[in-house]
């Protein structure tokens, strides 16, 4: 019988697509346990997040979590890889000794060794899908070049670095072969991708590529830095069928004073021209993004300045986290974190509670449209899917409630991981409502 395997993977999409790599070389000689099955295991293999100070957090608890199973004999051992034990290479191993093995985030070969499999350079554009069979995260690139003051990930990860197209095409390739229909293309910055290997940002090159693999039918994009933005991606977005008109963008502020603090090389008049750039060379399309409130340097006038932005702007989603001081970083080496954990709670909440409003009207826009979705799973009778507009994980779902005349005998499990098209009936800020109309 083979020895059973469980990972636990904390943090971004970019270390699931990690944990993906890696477990394709161990697969045969391991079960692999779903994350969150309570069965005893072989193995615990932690990838861990160390970004933030909440991340941080919630990755010392998941190993604290995996070595009290490890006490309880419900695990023989656990292995602990990614940014966390990167940054902190020196002081976990003394804090938590009852871990069996401490890598860092590029330490895939020595993490496929000490799970007993000998690394296969055959095997480098293979992944074990931990996803849904339908979708999966592509990573172009690792590392950034940017020094961002508040960011860490330069540090942790190293300098950027694209992956090669045709190492690219092959895994999508790949991936479709095993019936992925949706590619989700990450990195620190998918808009830097090109820039080391072929002296100029390729990122829309790419699209066209990978639009061109048989079996793929959506590409959305994550991550995008504003600065330089390379806006032949638009005319992607806009003549390509298969790109999303979708875009994950994280501006992260609008004051002149507080981009110049974060290092951010843009201004708040160049952001504003962009997304103008955005709204009307992609019609319809849909803008994620993300905002840091209480950054050393943001006065109320700058944050009041945001807020006037986002009315404006009307991101159809947007997220937002309070600073955090990240010991290694610019910020933390040269700004005082004056702001007080009461004040920048105040403001995310203002923040949120003005994009709530902002979410559900554009959700109710949508109540009568016909869409296309995808459909993610079938739950307590209900067709769980999403559109275009909606990437998984971070956004809302379309909820569809079967109807006879349209699923028929149809097995309603079947339908995972094919389109359909739904007519809206109803929204709220998070999720719509919708029925079917026809099977795709």
């Amino acid at each position: 019988m083979k020895m059973k395997l469980q990972t636990v993977t904390l943090g971004c999409s970019k270390n699931k697509v990690d944990t993906e790599h890696i477990l394709s070389h161990v697969e045969d000689l391991y079960e692999i346990v779903p994350e969150g099955e309570d069965i005893p295991v072989d193995v615990i293999l932690l990838n861990t997040c160390g970004f933030i100070g909440d991340a941080k957090e919630e990755s010392v608890q998941a190993v604290l979590e995996a070595v009290d199973k490890k006490k309880r004999g419900e695990a023989d051992k656990v292995i602990v890889f990614g940014c966390l034990s990167q940054r902190y290479a020196d002081e976990l191993p003394e804090l938590i000794p009852e871990v069996d093995g401490w890598f860092g985030a590029r330490d895939f070969d020595p993490v496929i060794r000490a799970l007993g499999a000998e690394p296969d350079p055959e095997k480098r554009n293979h992944r074990y899908l931990t996803t849904p069979s339908h979708y999966a995260y592509l990573k172009i690139s690792e590392g950034c070049d940017r020094r961002c003051s508040y960011c860490a990930i330069p540090f942790i990860r190293g300098a950027h670095k694209s992956v090669p197209m045709e190492d690219l095409v092959a895994e999508a390739s790949r991936l479709a072969d095993n019936g992925v229909k949706e590619l989700i293309i990450i990195a620190q910055d998918t808009t830097f991708y090109g820039l080391d290997l072929y002296r100029r940002r390729a990122l829309a090159e790419l699209l066209q590529k990978l639009s061109e693999v048989d079996g793929i039918e959506w590409i959305r994009i994550h991550y995008s830095y504003p600065a330089s933005f390379p806006e032949d991606v638009l005319d992607q977005m806009a003549d390509n069928p298969k790109v999303c008109r979708y875009m994950d963008i994280p501006l992260q502020h609008i004051s002149d004073k507080v981009l110049d603090n974060m290092h951010r090389h843009v201004t708040g008049a160049w952001t504003r021209e962009l997304i103008g750039k955005m709204r009307e060379r992609v019609p319809g399309v849909v803008l994620r993004t993300t905002m840091i409130v209480g950054h050393p340097g943001e006065g109320k006038r700058d944050f009041n300045e945001l807020m006037d932005f986002v009315r404006e702007a009307r991101f159809e989603r947007l997220g937002a986290f309070k600073y955090s001081e990240e010991e290694g970083t610019y910020g933390a080496e040269n700004f005082k974190d004056s702001i007080s954990a009461r004040v920048k709670q105040e403001r995310l909440d203002e923040l949120m509670t003005l994009q709530s409003d902002i979410s559900l009207s554009f959700n109710q826009s949508r109540v009568g449209t016909l869409e296309k979705v995808i459909v993610d799973d079938f739950v307590d009778g209900v067709f769980v899917c999403r559109s275009e507009f909606e990437s998984p994980e971070v956004d809302g779902e379309i909820l569809v409630k079967p109807d006879c005349e349209v699923i028929g005998d149809v097995d309603p499990y079947s339908l995972i991981g094919e389109f359909m098209t739904v007519r809206v009936t109803g929204a709220d800020e998070y999720d719509l409502i919708a029925e079917p109309v026809e099977i795709l």
